[in-house]
């Protein structure tokens, strides 16, 4: 049989993580511009594989398609101003594709390389109460379409293991109908759906294939939440 020979574009997770892990130990600026110029090989890697992933996205979803890669990713430097811990470095790369940026509510698509801590993920995170709020009114009174964006059998396989580790509520939150069927959506905090991934997930380029199902899945209930966001921004 003829061996499968990598292509130099594939994603090098496990170098990439293999960095990351000793950069961990040795979280210093003199360790770090030591070892610079492998971190910026590693990280053109990485970003390769982000284009790849601009790329897939945008065939089903052409909102995101003006985003350049720079646009989705962060710097390797933490923001320590307010934090114990004055490590400089982080220990992960991430890329938020998300259509109106960064740091807008406006949900997107998000792929995450760490030690054991691997993960795609799609939503919202963070919204203000009055648009929280909002979303959970949109939930009641649209029940029909939230139904169709969570009560199929694809969206709970891929998110059975995190729809119950959602940041939520203890109990239906005030005003809203406790026999809602739907009322564990209610609780939730975040509108984030997530996959957890095993190390050597992103290794090569296979990792394309499963995303494209993951994001795809998620999508129209991100596209519920987004429609009633996009009414504050």
């Amino acid at each position: 049989m003829k061996s499968v020979q990598k292509n130099d574009k594939d994603m090098r997770a496990k170098e990439i993580l293999a960095f990351f892990e000793t950069l961990n130990k040795n979280n210093n600026r003199e360790w770090f511009h030591a070892h610079r110029a492998e971190y910026d090989e590693l990280r053109a890697n990485f970003e390769e594989g982000i284009g790849k992933a601009l790329t897939m996205i945008a065939s089903f979803d052409p909102s995101i398609a003006h985003l350049q890669v720079k646009d989705t990713t962060y710097r390797i430097n933490r923001d320590i101003r307010f934090s114990t811990d004055k490590s400089p470095y982080k220990t992960h790369l991430g890329a938020y594709i998300a259509a109106h940026g960064k740091k807008a509510l406006h949900g997107g698509y998000y792929i995450h390389l760490e030690n054991n801590n691997c993960m795609l993920a799609c939503g919202n995170y963070y919204l203000p109460t009055n648009i929280l709020n909002a979303c959970r009114w949109e939930m009641v009174n649209n029940v029909d379409t939230l139904r169709e964006c969570v009560d199929n059998e694809q969206f709970k396989k891929i998110f059975k293991d995190n729809l119950g580790n959602q940041p939520k509520l203890k109990t239906c939150p005030h005003g809203f109908p406790k026999d809602f069927p739907y009322v564990e959506f209610l609780k939730m905090k975040d509108y984030c759906m997530w996959v957890s991934v095993e190390n050597d997930f992103f290794e090569g380029a296979g990792w394309l294939k499963t995303a494209e199902k993951v994001f795809k899945t998620a999508k129209p209930f991100m596209d519920f939440i987004n429609n009633v966001i996009d009414d504050y921004e």
